[in-house]
């Protein structure tokens, strides 16, 4: 039997922008980690914090698809969305569908991590806006000393950029899943995601 189909706004213009802005920024930092290019890098972080900070808002007083509640299912709603995907028939969503939601929480969380390391690891520099905050408390002489003529040292300092490079190694991890996710969802529920990712809109059966 043959259906007619028509489009549906989903993702408001908003979601879109923060969408390919977060993808673009997360690129221009992952490209940038260097020593030679680290101002720039640093922006891009704080372009990403920014993106962040909106998407949360977002998620609790935005369009009904970005909000965290349309998308936040329980782990056994998760659970039987994977098992129907064998059966290539799974359940359509107008907004994401069980594991992509799954995923769009992993990965803000993966980039707040991301963020907060690669700011504390910034601050052990004498730079970012952690300093600010870490002068106002006050710090041992020798700190804010080594901080005026840009030396580093201690377990500490290690410590972070080792965490911030961490993150950002499950960050590649979660974007592989995703993209994965993507293309598999796309195809057993034959439609272009990337597409209404652009455009805002999705294909539904009209009988």
């Amino acid at each position: 039997m043959m259906h007619d189909t028509s489009s549906i706004k989903v993702w408001d213009i908003s979601i879109r922008l923060f969408h390919w802005g977060l993808v673009a920024f997360f690129v221009i930092a992952y490209i940038t980690g260097e020593v030679e290019t680290e101002t720039l890098h640093a922006w891009a972080g704080y372009v990403i914090i920014a993106l962040l900070a909106y998407r949360i808002v977002w998620g609790l007083i935005g369009s009904r698809h970005a909000r965290f509640s349309d998308f936040i299912y329980s782990p056994a709603e998760i659970m039987a969305h994977l098992k129907s995907l064998p059966a290539r028939h799974p359940k359509r969503y107008l907004g994401h569908n069980p594991a992509g939601g799954l995923m769009v929480i992993l990965l803000l969380l993966g980039l707040m991590a991301t963020s907060w390391t690669g700011l504390k690891a910034y601050e052990a520099e004498g730079k970012g806006p952690l300093v600010a905050t870490t002068l106002s408390l006050g710090i041992p002489a020798a700190q804010a000393h080594d901080w005026e003529h840009g030396e580093r040292h201690g377990k500490g300092d290690e410590f972070w950029e080792e965490a911030h490079e961490a993150c950002v190694s499950f960050m590649l991890v979660l974007i592989f899943l995703h993209l994965g996710g993507v293309a598999l969802s796309s195809m057993l529920g034959r439609e272009n995601l990337v597409r209404a990712m652009v455009t805002g809109r999705k294909q539904v059966d009209r009988d």
